[in-house]
């Protein structure tokens, strides 16, 4: 197929091609479990985050998947500590095994916690020319200590985006999360605990219909114009 670019004289003919279809057929997706990188934002000995996590923990290996959480405890902030420092290494390395993620913070002062985004800042947008998020799917949930909100959730999808990882539609936000959790850290039947088990699921959809074509997903004409090495020179740039 060719283009006649005659009315679009400011594409490169040879970076602009056809979508490639080919790339999206399911013979092209790994065959190994979807990889899916779970992380909560509070070092509380009694963690609602984390027990919200562990919950969603269960319900995607119960679904298929293989799983690993991040213990965000040692993790330095960005900004007192070097990229090498071991914490930081492990994140960086669960996130490039990652095929998903499931993001969980408390709402603290009307927003994300601290804890939560300094988890994310330490991930590079880039790793020389690679993204280590960039089309990843990902899951939000936030707990509440009260009422329902959706302001953690709403700042967590921001930074998704900014991180160019596919956001699924549902969330889940806990109101009053220490009554949804029995003596055995469990969650309690409720509508609430069914809305994790649909977040899981639709995690569970979107990174078995993406995962193995996200280079193609997220090939961008713009970028083809650019060398790997040119990219790398301008996101470094200081």
């Amino acid at each position: 197929m060719s283009f006649d670019l005659t009315d679009l004289p400011h594409l490169e003919a040879d970076s602009f091609h056809p979508i490639n279809t080919d790339a999206l057929r399911k013979e092209n997706a790994p065959d190994h479990a979807p990889r899916i990188l779970l992380l909560y934002g509070s070092l509380r000995k009694r963690s609602f985050s984390r027990l919200a996590i562990l919950e969603a923990q269960r319900i995607l290996e119960q679904l298929g998947a293989e799983t690993r959480i991040f213990n965000p405890s040692g993790l330095p902030l960005a900004d007192d500590a070097e990229p090498d420092h071991p914490k930081v290494q492990e994140l960086r390395d669960l996130m490039m095994w990652s095929e998903g993620q499931v993001w969980c913070s408390p709402e603290r002062h009307g927003s994300m916690t601290g804890i939560m985004k300094t988890m994310i800042d330490w991930v590079p947008l880039s790793v020389g020319a690679v993204r280590p998020t960039q089309g990843k799917t990902l899951a939000l949930m936030q707990v509440s200590g009260g009422s329902q909100s959706f302001n953690a959730v709403n700042q967590m999808r921001v930074l998704g985006r900014w991180m160019r990882m596919i956001t699924i539609p549902n969330q889940s936000s806990m109101p009053k999360a220490f009554l949804e959790f029995d003596g055995d850290d469990r969650m309690k039947p409720s509508s609430l605990y069914d809305r994790v088990v649909d977040v899981m699921e639709e995690l569970m959809k979107f990174t078995h219909l993406t995962r193995g074509r996200t280079e193609h997903l997220t090939d961008r004409y713009s970028e083809r114009k650019e060398s790997a090495e040119a990219l790398s020179a301008r996101v470094n740039t200081k």
